[in-house]
């Protein structure tokens, strides 16, 4: 797997993508600077995609700031000693407590090593994250494509790609997750890349953050 860490491999998937699929160059002409987006691999990223289910970009950043201030440092140790005083105060709902200390008691009991996950086989590493308690596929495909770096994740269920997909390619209604996991198959080995590209689109046409959304109940978290 070549890991996508530069601009440059980035611009390298972007030319790939609208050599093979020309209606992407119009789409990339309205999204202007894709942005790398790669976060470093381990608890911390991890824990920030759990926070950002299924709130505004607004409130994610707030949580975790809240989060990372009286959990410091933010890591599986000190997740576990935490106490529900601590969770509350975050902002954090329950399920998402329950997650986070699933993944901390994994991390530190269970021996799941988040760095060992990103360099493996996507369908492995997929299988070991959602076998955590709370974990679902959005999460840990959002996670391998910005931690792992992983060229070729393409997360079909994410509300702001099947929005932006849809509004690019004149598609109505909007596609769903099958759809779009079907449509993205022509953008292989570069889905990572295109995922990236649709999120700068949905930036520039809704005039709203692009980061990734999650789908109204992806699993428990």
């Amino acid at each position: 797997m070549r890991r996508i860490e530069t601009l440059d491999h980035v611009y390298q998937g972007l030319d790939a993508l609208c050599a093979t699929d020309r209606r992407l160059v119009r789409v990339r002409e309205v999204a202007g600077e894709v942005p790398l987006r790669l976060s470093e691999p381990g608890f911390r990223s991890l824990a920030s995609i759990i926070v950002s289910q299924q709130v505004s970009r607004a409130s994610a950043d707030a949580i975790f700031g809240r989060l990372t201030g009286l959990v410091d440092p933010l890591d599986a140790e000190g997740v576990l000693i935490a106490g529900d005083d601590i969770f509350r105060e975050a902002g954090l709902s329950r399920p998402k407590q329950r997650t986070l200390l699933a993944l901390a008691e994994a991390v530190a009991n269970a021996g799941l090593d988040l760095h060992h996950l990103c360099r493996l086989d996507p369908a492995d590493a997929m299988r070991a994250l959602t076998a955590v308690h709370g974990i679902g596929a959005w999460t840990a495909e959002v996670y391998l494509l910005f931690a792992a770096g992983h060229p070729d994740i393409f997360p079909a269920r994410d509300v702001a790609l099947q929005t932006a997909v849809g509004h690019a390619l004149a598609i109505e209604p909007r596609p769903g997750e099958k759809a779009l996991i079907k449509l993205a198959e022509s953008w292989s080995p570069w889905r990572g890349v295109a995922a990236r590209l649709f999120w700068a689109y949905y930036r520039e046409t809704r005039g709203r953050d692009a980061a990734p959304i999650a789908p109204v109940s992806p699993s428990p978290a």
